[in-house]
Formats: C-alpha cells, structure tokens, sequence
C-alpha cells in the first residue's frame, strides 16, 4: 500500500512530538471525570456485548491502553507513530503495542468486541474518512461497539472544518454529520457525551464522544 501524506504528515508530526506529548496528556484522565465515565460506559458496553479484545487506535503513548484494562478490558494498542509505540511499550510492558495505520488494520474480520478512537481520526482528510469507519466495522465483532472522540465544527452548515493544529492538518466535523457517517458504514449511534469548551481551554471548541455498535 502506497501511504498517502496525510498519513506521513501526521506519522512524523508525532515522531517528532512524541517525548513532549507523552509528558503532555499523562495525567489527563486523572483530571477529566467525564473522560473517565464515558470510557466506563464503553467498557461495560463492551462487556455486556460478550467481551473480546479491544484495540485502541491512535494509542499514542499508551496512558489511555492501560486505563482500558484497569477497566477489565483486553485491550492493545495501535499508533502509526513508531516513537510513540515505544513509549507505550516503556510505559506499559505488560501490553501488546503494534505499529498500524486505520485504514488497513492488521487485524482479522469480526475479532473485537471495542474499538477506542479518542481523537485519532482528526488527521484523517474528510474524503479518506469513510474508508477508516469501514475498517472499523469490519474488525469489530456482532454487536462490538466503537467510541470515537472527536472536535465539532461550527454547526451543521459547517459539516467537516480546518483547524489550527500543532502536530498536523486536522479536521473538526458537525456530530450529526458524523454519526451519519458512521450509520452508512453500519455502525449505529448509541448514545454521545458533549462537553462544553471551558474558559481555560486553548481551543474552543466542544468535544464530542460518540458511542456505536455494529449490528
């Protein structure tokens, strides 16, 4: 497979990134009560589907990887970035890392009962888009479920927006605009967490947390 430039651009940016971001967003769950339920959902969710293992893509240094299995999960991690996925390996040796892109798994048809995407699709140009939710639904079990984290655009006259990113080119997307996107690819929302943008935040924009599950 021939890897397009978005997927180098992000690939290097996170090389380059990875030591500062890893010291970045460590604790970030400690801080985040919300992050912390919503992945509590997912992993009950999970559990009640029948289990299986979860693969968390765009891993990055792993922190959110470990979470998963203090939740009881069997989760691994997957990252395009090599640098990050020795970072996780350091971290957390007791889990399984792997160097991968989403839009061509190494992972077999209807093995998972989860897939994590917590901000991993940003960097995903909008027209390369339906090609990684495919990947998605093919690896997930009947029944599995996909969290996908993500920034929304400005409203639904803005579907998918440019914004300003310090690693690469990313892209916001209007929730329902999304969600729909993720029903044609046959995974149907379940539920979705909004958080609000507060003062402090760089960027203000909401954050969206969408919960699907394959039929």
């Amino acid at each position: 497979m021939v890897e397009h430039d978005a997927l180098r651009a992000t690939r290097e940016g996170y090389d380059a990134a990875a030591t500062t971001y890893a010291e970045l967003f460590r604790d970030t769950l400690r801080d985040s009560p919300l992050d912390r339920a919503i992945l509590g959902v997912f992993a009950e969710a999970v559990g009640a589907s029948g289990g299986g293992q979860v693969a968390d893509l765009g891993c990055g240094p792993g922190h959110i990887t470990a979470y998963l299995g203090e939740l009881g999960l069997e989760a691994f991690g997957v990252d395009a970035s090599p640098a990050m996925i020795e970072l996780a390996r350091q971290a957390c040796p007791g889990l399984r890392f792997d160097v991968g892109s989403m839009d061509a798994l190494s992972i077999a048809d209807g093995v998972l009962g989860g897939v994590l995407s917590r901000w991993s699709i940003i960097h995903t140009p909008p027209s390369e888009l339906p090609v990684i939710l495919a990947e998605f639904r093919r690896v997930l079990a009947p029944g599995g479920h996909l969290l996908v984290g993500f920034s929304a655009s400005d409203g639904p006259a803005h579907p998918t927006q440019v914004f300003d990113h310090t690693v690469a080119p990313a892209y916001r997307w209007w929730p329902d605009h999304l969600a729909a996107m993720l029903c044609e690819s046959g995974l149907a929302e379940v539920a979705r967490m909004v958080r609000q943008p507060q003062p402090t935040d760089r960027r203000q924009f909401q954050e969206i947390q969408l919960l699907a599950r394959k039929a």
